[in-house]
């Protein structure tokens, strides 16, 4: 993790503090980039929000998927948490935190965005981050990638109709054009296009694929942080008049990533997967894809909607808490690796 990476979450900060002052000082700018729309889709926010996807999803090598059976205790531990544990964990937590417990401290015309803001954050499984994070950890880096790759795949299938139903429970109403849009904008174009890119780069020879995601990453980072700008300047008045509201967000967020991480580790640990997959599994299953989460929450609900600032919110807790994680499964390597040793996870761990 470079330096810019390490301080992410002092650069979101930073961020925070521009957007409410710029969005203070200048209300006409920001209304006029928000008017900026084609079928509910803001063109800025969703250039901003390619810029920070497609040089992610690069990475992606599909091909890797074939790799799939050679881990597949920790594939499936993982699949588990993704799809049919973290989504449901979290429209518990916020129906309970901000519909109930933090209820009389927040905005009553916000709550239910609130809501449908983290159930869209806890949706679309991480598919970027979790690199740094397995890498940090010594994770296994086959596993990691057949692992990212195989949710890319899932996503396009599964993020529509997991938040449509999560957002009718909680009694939200579902905008399904919208949401297909978002899926077709934010999942499919992205993955097609940066597969037929990465494609090319790779029939160029040398390190034209290494290269291009060097020279991309820089403007990915930019193009994140200038879309917290644009959000937190519509988000400026509201967070002046309540700024306990980004801690009362984080609170289920917190609590979903250690419950979902710890869960994830001890099922690894359960059912003797080697440790150097089951440290990224724990991570894989607890982080979010919040550039997803972003783009589809403002495609939804829109640039000044309380769902928008919940999916922000996930941006400036993820380093930090993702970091401790790591120390985490670290730290407890000795005990894990005491209580899952078994003929397969000595063989997958040679391997």
């Amino acid at each position: 993790m470079n330096t810019f990476e390490r301080y992410l979450t002092l650069w979101v900060a930073l961020c925070i503090a521009a957007g409410v002052a710029l969005g203070h000082v200048m209300p006409g700018l920001f209304g006029t980039i928000a008017a900026a729309e084609i079928a509910s889709v803001n063109m800025p926010v969703a250039a901003l929000i390619w810029l920070m996807i497609i040089p992610m999803l690069l990475k992606i090598d599909f091909g890797s998927l074939g790799k799939v059976r050679e881990h597949w205790r920790g594939i499936g531990v993982t699949l588990f948490i993704n799809w049919a544990v973290k989504p449901f964990s979290m429209a518990i937590l916020g129906t309970f935190f901000i519909g109930h417990v933090f209820a009389p401290m927040l905005p009553s015309g916000q709550i239910a965005s609130y809501i449908a803001g983290l159930i869209l954050l806890a949706a679309a499984p991480c598919t970027a981050m979790v690199f740094v994070w397995s890498n940090l950890c010594e994770g296994e880096p086959n596993y990691t990638l057949s692992q990212v790759a195989l949710n890319d795949v899932l996503m396009v299938f599964l993020f529509a109709p997991l938040v449509g139903l999560l957002l009718g429970v909680a009694s939200i109403s579902v905008p399904w054009s919208t949401l297909l849009l978002s899926v077709l904008l934010y999942i499919v174009v992205p993955v097609l296009v940066a597969q037929v890119w990465r494609a090319a780069l790779l029939r160029s020879g040398g390190d034209a694929l290494g290269t291009t995601l060097r020279r991309l990453q820089p403007a990915s980072l930019v193009a994140l942080l200038a879309t917290l700008v644009l959000l937190f300047g519509f988000q400026g008045e509201q967070i002046i008049r309540q700024p306990g509201v980004i801690a009362i967000l984080a609170v289920p967020i917190v609590i979903q990533v250690y419950l979902n991480a710890g869960l994830a580790y001890w099922l690894s640990r359960h059912f003797g997967v080697a440790w150097c997959v089951a440290a990224p599994a724990a991570l894989i299953g607890a982080s979010n894809f919040f550039e997803l989460a972003v783009a589809a929450a403002i495609s939804l609900f829109g640039l000044d909607s309380g769902a928008a600032l919940a999916t922000v919110v996930g941006v400036l807790v993820e380093v930090p808490v993702m970091l401790s994680v790591v120390r985490i499964v670290k730290a407890t390597r000795g005990w894990y690796e005491a209580g899952a040793r078994n003929p397969a996870s000595v063989a997958e761990a040679r391997r």
